[in-house]
């Protein structure tokens, strides 16, 4: 943790001895905690200063630009801005693939999407192929795009644009069955600009060749302010975060496991005995870290309403708020679900909350061992956290936090002792970090500056 941000000694000291006592008990504190990878410290050391003012990172870790905004695709598109949530698979011949987001919301500019407001470019798409060409003409630019990254090689071998005419991408998953969820995290009717509703979860098919898909909204899984999603792989079921500070978190039951265009249920948490129980802790500490308590989901109806109403309804029914769910992430062998809320805590400077499937997840018998939900870390301390946003589990157990402050941003690391570390700042700008993840045998870790809209690939001495 960051020991060196807080005032040690609070008081007038008393007498010499006993300050020069406290002095050094908390330097060395501090001292252990920026030690490098030493036996029981947590982290990789003090973060160095970047030369080239993108991303600081500890020593002996560098990371290279692989993709950057308005840069030509292989495709013949560009890359378009706003790089947001990623996940990465296994690609052919040890490469990774990745899918990203990018978060175009009503008006934004036609010349930061894929076409550059060039209307050859354009018309290379078929015209089916675009979710909503807009009421004016102009179509929305929300987008995913795939990269195909040569992890040993260590360069970018294919980019190009697999997603469009869909708004505010801001992240998504990769499936156990080999395809990728993006989530709109606007709910948008027709209108002046639009020609289509949104505030969907959409899937299409992992693939190596340039390809761009038709866009089919999954309208079972609900229509409201998506932000991550994650699939269990031992069931299927589908846990969703909602980016309000009065959301709900959802989880959706497949009728048929890996055919989510198949229907299925969407329910929201609840606690047994505690009906619209508020996990916001704005009012104090309604609950405390490390707390863990038994939940139930409640069935939700009408799940493509015509208004942003589902929370709403969701809570009158007895469903818990939460405040801003972001990030979310699938954790260990029996898929615990771990996820952030943006604005939770008596600060308002975020949580990180941990879900424990029952062992009879999804089914009737639930009741019999109840799934729990546990807050991970509320550290009320902008200095230790400020606004937690997406987040992974890295391949040795920690999980990683990327801030969306608004006095720059860390991406952060939180050891399974609850231990908070900084890891990377990002020196660009103001803007927040995006889309950690890691490639699939874990050399290299993939981040975002979500604007203008860079892709980093990250190495180093990653611990075992």
């Amino acid at each position: 943790m960051a020991f060196s941000r807080r005032p040690f000694l609070k008081k007038a000291i008393f007498i010499w001895a006993a300050a020069f006592m406290l002095l050094s008990a908390a330097l060395g504190a501090a001292f252990l905690a920026l030690a490098p990878q030493a036996e029981g410290v947590e982290g990789f050391g003090p973060i160095i200063k970047d030369r080239n003012q993108i991303l600081d990172l500890p020593r002996s870790f560098s990371y290279k630009v692989i993709a950057r905004a308005g840069d030509r695709m292989t495709d013949g598109f560009y890359v378009p801005g706003l790089a947001d949530g990623m996940a990465a698979c296994p690609g052919p011949d040890g490469t990774t693939i990745l899918v990203c987001n990018h978060e175009f919301r009503i008006g934004h500019p036609q010349s930061v999407g894929p076409f550059k407001g060039k209307e050859d470019l354009f018309r290379k798409i078929d015209a089916d192929m675009i979710y909503d060409k807009g009421s004016t003409g102009k179509p929305c630019l929300g987008s995913t795009t795939t990269l195909i990254y040569d992890t040993q090689a260590r360069r970018l071998k294919t980019h190009f644009l697999n997603m469009v005419g869909t708004l505010t991408n801001c992240s998504g998953t990769i499936t156990p069955y080999n395809t990728w969820l993006s989530c709109e995290e606007g709910v948008e009717n027709p209108g002046e600009y639009c020609a289509e509703k949104h505030g969907y979860v959409f899937e299409g098919p992992v693939s190596k060749e340039p390809r761009v898909i038709k866009p089919a909204p999954l309208k079972a899984l609900g229509r409201f302010k998506h932000e991550g999603i994650v699939v269990a792989p031992q069931t299927g079921i589908v846990y969703l975060t909602e980016d309000q500070t009065d959301g709900l978190l959802y989880r959706f039951v497949p009728a048929k496991p890996g055919h989510l265009d198949e229907g299925g249920r969407l329910q929201c948490l609840a606690f047994p005995d505690k009906p619209q129980f508020d996990t916001r802790n704005w009012k104090g500490s309604a609950v405390s870290p490390g707390e863990a308590l038994p939940v139930y989901w409640i069935g939700l109806d009408g799940v493509d309403p015509e208004t942003d109403d589902s929370r709403l309804r969701g809570y009158k029914l007895g469903a818990a708020l939460f405040a801003s769910g972001e990030g979310i992430c699938l954790d260990g062998e029996e898929a615990t679900v771990c996820f952030a809320c943006t604005n939770g805590s008596r600060t308002a400077k975020g949580q990180i909350w941990s879900y424990t499937p029952s062992p009879f997840e999804g089914t009737e018998r639930e009741n019999e061992e109840p799934a729990r939900l546990e807050l991970l870390v509320e550290p009320n301390d902008k200095l230790v956290m400020d606004h937690p946003d997406q987040i992974a589990v890295a391949p040795w157990g920690d999980i990683l936090v990327c801030e969306d402050g608004n006095d720059g941003n860390y991406l952060l690391g939180i050891t399974p002792r609850k231990r908070i570390y900084k890891f990377a700042w990002n020196a660009l700008n103001q803007s927040d970090l995006t889309g950690v993840c890691f490639s699939p045998d874990g050399s290299t870790m993939f981040i975002n500056i979500l604007d203008p809209g860079l892709t980093l690939a990250v190495t180093g001495p990653w611990k075992k």
